[in-house]
């Protein structure tokens, strides 16, 4: 009986999305395409990678690029249903830019990607802050740090804030805070772009279905390795603007893909129940720029707003006619505040000028 319950809401789902596919017809072609592109986006071979253990054990997979003595470290924290190759392009920049004076280190989320699977009861925001501080005290425990949080990994940098307000401010070690398309809290009233009737339903039925997806999770699986086009064309379609490069698109719909539908509805009550808004208050003395898709419907624009009035010094980047993805869609506005924050931190430590020429993508 549930197996057909969930098999049908599946269903139910399918067909609705292949409306959509009827409605964009191109899918398949944009699709070929995108898969020409892969180079774009393949990762540099990291300086080293492995992993750090939590505090409940659970082992943290990273990588780093740059050596470990440069005199800034930059620690990259993603989003839900992604991992750490998604800020390939932010890696590359910094690399470009300052060579070895910066390192970069990014790291999965439990549960996600290379990482180990945690239990259900771990799966919180709150042991996202602290595995962000075993990460740093495992990989950087001296030295300037700047924190990069897009999504999920944002809530994680606000939830370090909260815990441990002495990493902060002028007398701490992180130096700068880059938030992007992210959230301080009340995610369960985000419509996602729908209609005022579906949004309503959102809330009660959604956790029902996640639930049951998790109890039938073979089914669910097989079913969404049917519908990867469809999954394509609702990833394009509530994650990005609407002029995005397909290659951007098969990356981010390749790598959710890849995040198990139990690994989802384990997460999911977190990040409703998410609620950072009293942390931000700890990152009133250190340098933050905060940016934001004008066109996000997972993390609406009103959400950043409301971060940079809880910061007054923060400076806010909407960056136009895009996405929940910006570092990848429009990356140079991700680039250009990330290396103003680095020459910052350096600057705490020697004077330091940029290489000059462009920064390569």
């Amino acid at each position: 009986m549930r197996k057909g319950l969930i098999g049908g809401a599946v269903g139910l789902v399918a067909a609705g999305a292949g409306a959509a596919l009827v409605a964009d017809h191109r899918v398949a072609q944009q699709r070929r395409r995108a898969a020409g592109s892969d180079a774009v986006f393949a990762p540099a071979t990291p300086t080293r990678s492995g992993f750090v253990g939590a505090d409940d054990g659970l082992p943290l997979f990273y990588e780093q690029h740059g050596p470990d003595d440069a005199p800034v470290t930059v620690v990259f924290a993603h989003g839900f249903c992604l991992d750490h190759d998604i800020f390939v392009l932010q890696q590359r920049a910094l690399a470009a830019a300052f060579g070895p004076q910066a390192r970069s280190i990014a790291y999965d989320h439990r549960s996600h990607g290379r990482s180990g699977r945690s239990d259900a009861e771990h799966a919180t925001i709150d042991q996202l802050g602290a595995d962000l501080r075993a990460v740093v005290d495992a990989l950087a425990p001296t030295g300037p740090l700047v924190l990069v949080g897009h999504s999920m990994g944002g809530m994680t940098v606000m939830t370090l804030a909260g815990t441990h307000p002495e990493l902060f401010g002028p007398e701490g070690r992180v130096k700068g805070v880059l938030l992007a398309s992210t959230s301080p809290g009340k995610l369960a009233a985000v419509t996602l772009g729908m209609p005022a009737l579906m949004a309503k339903l959102k809330g009660p039925v959604l956790p029902l279905l996640l639930g049951g997806a998790r109890r039938s999770t073979r089914v669910v699986e097989r079913s969404r390795a049917r519908l990867t086009d469809v999954a394509w064309v609702f990833v394009k379609r509530l994650s990005f603007g609407p002029d995005v490069d397909p290659a951007v698109v098969e990356l981010v719909t390749t790598t959710i893909g890849r995040t198990g539908v139990d690994v989802i509805a384990d997460f999911f009550p977190a990040l409703m129940a998410h609620d950072k808004l009293a942390a931000l208050e700890h990152l009133a003395d250190t340098p933050v720029v905060i940016v934001a898709g004008a066109d996000d419907v997972i993390t609406p624009v009103e959400h950043s707003k409301e971060i940079a009035a809880a910061v007054p010094h923060a400076r806010l980047v909407i960056v136009p006619a895009t996405g929940h993805m910006a570092l990848l869609e429009q990356p140079g506005a991700v680039d250009g505040p990330l290396a103003e924050l680095i020459e910052d931190a350096l600057a705490t430590v020697r004077p330091v000028r940029r290489r000059r020429g462009k920064v390569v993508r």
